[in-house]
């Protein structure tokens, strides 16, 4: 009860900022700049979506009607994406609609500017959150680190809803962090932004829970609005959850969660730090410093950390949960109770300290400026346009190459438009030459029935080009009689 005592003096006096909490500083962008400028140098080559981006683009571009159809039916919104539907993230989709309906905007970088946009207002949020428990020094020091960080970082220039998810989250710890201050203000604020958490991604939702916790432990009885609110804005996301069992698209990427036997917590840490051993170590050595001694921040910190991987935990008990990017949400607690752990140490040692774990977290996320496309989408097209000729078919051999193909014939060389042929239609039997479009796994083509049906007609393979990525390994085939 120690550290709940401590905490609840420190956000205590009602109606005051508290002795912690400054007033609002233009110094507290800083994390908000960080995260733009590296954003921005990320985003610069102009790298092709890859295959979940592209089920943003492709769903982001239909009638609100259509895409609500699809998410209450379950079913998907093109032939070859038949089994995926639009069902989980299924607000993201209506939010990117709403976004790319603004003059100027649908390209394939504005989806993504929305991710950074959505991260860095995240970041502004729990900036002004942290600083109002433990000070501006820690605010800004933990919004710095976690926009260093780079689970984050990877995530915010992605078309997908982990930037919202971040949005959302910080609303909800500031408006959490403004009710401890203010007994009757920020509820509102936490509710609404505790829906979008698990609405943005429903992983979020045991980050909500994590902040009810943390009203418990640091008021008691007196948190009971809080658990109210938490229970009402748990609720949108309990009702698309049930929506997908429904409509059968409950188990749909499960597939990719992968059992870590009990080594949640470690896999995480090692996600949130780039797997660098080193920094892994300083990061989670100077949260567990910040649990222990930092003040303001540290209750709010440890459930925000732990309740996240204690529920994800009991949860694998029953089934694979783990998949990094599903933990942001959770993990940048760690991100704060590390900040807020450097500024403990000895006064001379703090600028030191906070330096080094700055220094750390940036050169974690190193690997990220020099990364390749993961999906070449983009040049395969571009290339098809120069060596195909009139009326001959081009053939997507799988989902992804379709919704690849389908995408940048689209925006690229509408010319080619004619000549392609989606998935579930095979390869024409009757043509002189064909172009199939496919992608490797394990080095190998993934099997479909076009081949047979090429050989059958008397066509043979003549000619491959490759174009290979760090998602998706593509190839261009020519067949020929």
């Amino acid at each position: 009860m120690e550290a709940a005592t401590t905490d609840r003096a420190a956000t205590s006096a009602p109606g005051t900022v508290g002795p912690g909490a400054p007033r609002w500083s233009a110094l507290e962008l800083l994390p908000v700049a960080l995260v733009v400028a590296l954003g921005t140098v990320l985003l610069l080559p102009g790298h092709a979506l890859w295959f979940d981006e592209l089920f943003t683009a492709e769903v982001g571009r239909l009638p609100l009607g259509e895409i609500v159809a699809a998410i209450t039916s379950g079913r998907g919104t093109t032939s070859y994406l038949a089994g995926v539907p639009p069902s989980y993230n299924a607000p993201y989709y209506l939010v990117v609609a709403a976004w790319t309906s603004l003059p100027g905007l649908g390209g394939d970088t504005s989806l993504r500017v929305l991710s950074l946009l959505a991260t860095a207002g995240g970041l502004a949020l729990i900036t002004r959150g942290v600083a109002r428990l433990a000070g501006r020094p820690t605010g800004i020091l933990a919004g710095l680190v976690l926009a260093g960080s780079p689970l984050l970082l990877e995530q915010a220039v992605e078309a997908r809803s982990y930037g919202l998810a971040v949005l959302a989250t910080g609303g909800a710890f500031l408006g959490l962090v403004r009710w401890l201050q203010e007994p009757g203000r920020g509820l509102l604020l936490f509710g609404l932004a505790g829906a979008g958490m698990g609405l943005a991604h429903w992983y979020a939702a045991t980050v909500l829970a994590a902040f009810v916790v943390a009203a418990l432990l640091l008021r008691g009885r007196r948190a009971w609005p809080v658990v109210l609110a938490g229970a009402a804005a748990a609720l949108p996301t309990l009702l698309m959850v049930a929506l997908n069992l429904l409509n059968g698209t409950g188990a749909r990427n499960a597939e990719h969660l992968r059992d870590t036997e009990g080594t949640l917590a470690e896999r995480a840490a090692a996600a949130w730090t780039g797997g660098l051993t080193p920094v892994l170590y300083l990061t989670v050595g100077l949260a567990v410093l910040g649990g222990l001694k930092a003040r303001g921040v540290r209750v709010a910190g440890i459930a925000w950390l732990l309740v996240p991987l204690l529920l994800l935990l009991t949860a694998e008990l029953v089934r694979p949960v783990y998949l990094p990017r599903y933990l942001l949400a959770g993990l940048l607690g760690l991100g704060v109770l590390a900040a807020a752990g450097a500024l403990t140490v000895p006064r001379p040692a703090r600028i030191p300290v906070a330096v080094l774990l700055l220094g750390c977290t940036l050169l974690a996320s190193a690997p990220l400026l020099d990364r390749g496309p993961r999906e070449r989408g983009d040049d395969l097209v571009r290339h098809l346009a120069q060596v195909h000729g009139d009326d001959e078919p081009i053939v997507a051999a799988d989902q992804r190459s379709a919704i690849g193909l389908d995408h940048y014939v689209r925006t690229l060389e509408p010319q080619l438009r004619p000549d392609v042929v989606l998935p579930p239609d095979d390869a024409p039997a009757d043509a002189e030459r064909v172009w199939v479009v496919r992608r490797l796994l394990d080095g190998e083509p993934e099997p479909t029935d076009d081949d047979a049906i090429l050989r059958d007609a008397g066509l043979t393979l003549t000619r491959v080009d490759d174009f290979p990525a760090t998602k998706t390994h593509l190839v261009l085939q020519l067949w020929e009689r």
